[in-house]
């Protein structure tokens, strides 16, 4: 239970739902032990009525029902003596069997109300509960950083907000509702029980040691192959989720059938761990059902004995047996509640394991102010961890306030890796990054993004409007948006839709061209108004007439905010303040274009390829 013990902060936050979902178990449960009184009662009644019928030639008192008597106690009342002769026998002894009935009957009405109203104090807690936990997991899954995320798969960790939250909810419910039913239904059937006869009680609940032994034996394999299930689910959601979001290569490249057979061995193999898990659950109700059978077996062997011998009425041997069946039922849930318990173990295992985590690049306790002034990389070194692949050697570049840096270089020599660390997407091994004079570890995480507007290589786009697409994380008005999207020359495109700012994408933009999708996230930078501008080589999916349009459009945007512009192409990034030259994470050259052009070095020659390229796409 050490990993459901996270939940108990949720229990102290609806504490009230759950003591009066404890208190109607009770009072609910005591209508269910009174009940088999009744039934008591009306055998007693009858086997007395029946010893005293021959004598019906004189008036015979019977004693009223201990029932009665407690109910007329009840409402300050006395339950009188039944007088029986041959006129009122009949008659006496049937209405008194049909108030019996109906006594019985308004026990388990009240009963069943009870029933209802802890259900919805209890149940309704759990649903609370799942969606704290569900919020609580999404924006954990926020706070973690990129590292995080490398080493988790997609469908694992919808999994784990999902089929986990859920199996963790049927331990916050109907496990703890039926376990608090079951405390509280065996101290009161046994204090009862104890009341009338210590020896038949100890008798009829001997059986039940060996069931706890039972049941624990057998959870402790249900935890293990629990947990095997859980992983093994986890495996096919992430399967279906990635064969889902490569649907178009997979598609291409004609590998359905090798990925249905994977995704068949997987399921077989789910179905071989579900069955395991399966075998050792049915063991419960064999047992359950058999050490009850014997407990009704014992009452009544010894109860017979007893009634011979004068120490109990026949009513006692029935009312016992209703006890053994009323037991029945919460000891029959014990195994599926156990097994509810262990799976909510395993689950909210896997879910603790990143809700105890750490990440790596978080705010300060103590953040310090700053302003977007000038940015400044000091001798920073960046390898990855997972690779060991030594992304930035050593790199040093200053950008003023309001100036535009221009990083190029061949594929893999870091510009991206630039990029990512100016929002702390990612922190450098060595050296540090400032702007305005702090540390970027020194400052709110959450300050420093919301003055940056980031234009990723990858670009994502939500399954929303185009509208809500451009406005994600600002509040601009519609003029604004419609201006964004002309400074990244999307506007035609979209007015070209029949719904405008308003047609819905589907999933990651697929209905939208590559270069309409980088154009839209250029349009959703600009919109924000940052004071510091990223774009990561987003115009690679679009022709150099419409780069040049998106570059002038830009030009205005980007005065006075500090600019970094990475890119394959020169063209890209020509009138740039400053240009830096990447070579497997080194900055081989700098200075603006002419600048370079003047070295006649390796930009030179890049250039001067760019150029015959253009002129002859065939070079």
């Amino acid at each position: 239970m050490k990993q459901l013990a996270y939940l108990n902060k949720y229990f102290w936050k609806y504490r009230g739902r759950l003591l009066m979902g404890f208190l109607l178990i009770a009072i609910g449960n005591i209508f269910s032990v009174y009940a088999p009184v009744v039934v008591r009662d009306g055998i007693d009644f009858l086997a007395d009525a029946l010893r005293v019928k021959n004598d019906l030639g004189t008036d015979q008192i019977l004693q009223a029902p201990s029932s009665f008597q407690h109910i007329a106690s009840w409402i300050g009342s006395s339950a009188s003596d039944i007088t029986l002769n041959t006129s009122n026998y009949a008659d006496t002894v049937v209405r008194m069997g049909l108030l019996l009935a109906l006594l019985y009957l308004v026990m388990f009405i009240v009963k069943g109300v009870f029933l209802f109203y802890q259900r919805q104090a209890l149940i309704v807690m759990s649903r609370h509960i799942e969606y704290d936990l569900k919020n609580e997991v999404y924006n954990k899954y926020q706070d973690l950083d990129a590292a995080f995320y490398k080493r988790n798969r997609t469908g694992d960790l919808m999994n784990r907000i999902s089929e986990d939250v859920n199996r963790v909810r049927m331990y916050t419910g109907p496990a703890v509702m039926y376990t608090l039913n079951l405390i509280v239904m065996v101290v009161m059937c046994t204090v009862v029980m104890l009341q009338i006869d210590v020896e038949l009680t100890l008798y009829t609940l001997s059986p039940l040691p060996f069931m706890m032994l039972a049941i624990y034996y057998v959870s402790q394999t249900i935890n293990k192959k629990s947990e095997l299930v859980q992983q093994q689910q986890s495996r096919l959601s992430a399967m279906v989720q990635e064969t889902i979001s490569g649907i178009r290569v997979l598609r291409a490249f004609h590998r359905e059938d090798h990925y249905s057979t994977s995704f068949t061995d997987e399921s077989a193999t789910y179905r071989g761990k579900q069955l395991n898990l399966v075998r050792i659950d049915a063991l419960f109700m064999p047992v359950i059902v058999i050490l009850v059978g014997l407990s009704t077996i014992l009452t009544v062997y010894v109860g017979a004995h007893k009634v011979m011998a004068g120490e109990i009425s026949p009513g006692v041997i029935v009312q016992f047996v209703f006890y053994v069946n009323i037991l029945t039922w919460p000891f029959a849930v014990v195994g599926w509640v156990t097994s509810l318990v262990q799976k909510a173990e395993a689950s909210q295992g896997r879910i603790n394991e990143f809700l105890q985590t750490r990440p790596d690049i978080q705010t300060p306790a103590q953040p310090v102010t700053f302003s977007a002034g000038t940015i400044q990389f000091d001798h920073v070194s960046l390898n990855y961890g997972d690779s060991g692949v030594k992304a930035l050697d050593d790199v040093s570049f200053t950008i003023e306030k309001g100036k535009t840096l221009g990083v190029i270089g061949r594929t893999g020599s870091g510009k991206s890796t630039i990029a990512q660390l100016m929002p702390r997407m990612m922190d450098p091994t060595s050296g540090k990054i400032t702007i305005d004079g702090k540390e970027l570890s020194t400052v709110s995480l959450s300050e420093l993004r919301n003055q940056i507007g980031y234009v990723t290589q990858e670009v994502f786009l939500f399954s929303d409007s185009i509208r809500n697409n451009i406005r994600f994380g600002c509040d601009p008005s519609e003029e604004d948006i419609i201006e964004a999207a002309r400074r990244a020359d999307v506007h035609d495109n979209i007015m070209a839709f029949p719904d405008g700012y308003d047609t819905l994408l589907g999933e990651r933009g697929i209905n939208l061209s590559g270069g309409q999708k980088q154009r839209i996230s250029i349009a959703r930078a600009i919109a924000k108004n940052p004071d510091i501008l990223i774009f990561d080589d987003c115009l690679s999916a679009v022709d150099t007439q419409t780069e040049d349009r998106i570059i002038k459009g830009l030009r205005k945007v980007m005065q006075g905010k500090t600019s970094i512009v990475i890119a394959h192409r020169i063209s890209t990034i020509k009138d740039a303040d400053q240009i830096i030259f990447l070579d497997q994470g080194k900055v081989m050259a700098r200075g603006t274009h002419e600048e370079l052009l003047a070295q006649d070095g390796a930009y030179a020659a890049l250039y001067r390829k760019q150029l015959l390229e253009e002129a002859d796409p065939k070079v």
